[in-house]
């Protein structure tokens, strides 16, 4: 199941950056489909389209990165712990093993 919806996740995510390069840009120079589109569609219908096609891919891209940290948070068995949560380890140093200085008496 996870799997497949991390695949799913994965193939949205492509196909939104590739949507998104594909709008004409409207102040700066990064748009890739900035000019015509060949006839296939009007300048103001390929907008309509990519605009609605972005927003359809980002909602779907949002639903399963929901569902995808619902079961990554029902993975446990218990409550998930901490580090913080661990008590810390006190530990004594190990005594020098090496040849000793005499103290002066």
């Amino acid at each position: 199941m996870e799997t497949v919806l991390l695949l799913i996740h994965l193939f949205l995510a492509i196909a939104l950056v590739i949507v998104v390069l594909l709008q004409k840009s409207e102040g700066g120079a990064l748009g890739i489909g900035g000019g015509t589109m060949g006839g296939l569609v009007s300048a103001r219908g390929s907008g309509n389209l990519l605009t609605k096609a972005t927003g359809i891919i980002a909602a779907c891209f949002i639903a399963t990165s929901l569902m995808l940290a619902i079961l990554a948070g029902n993975t446990g068995s218990g409550p998930a712990r901490s580090i913080v949560d661990q008590p810390v380890e006190k530990t004594v140093p190990a005594k020098p093993t090496g040849p000793t200085v005499p103290l002066a008496k």
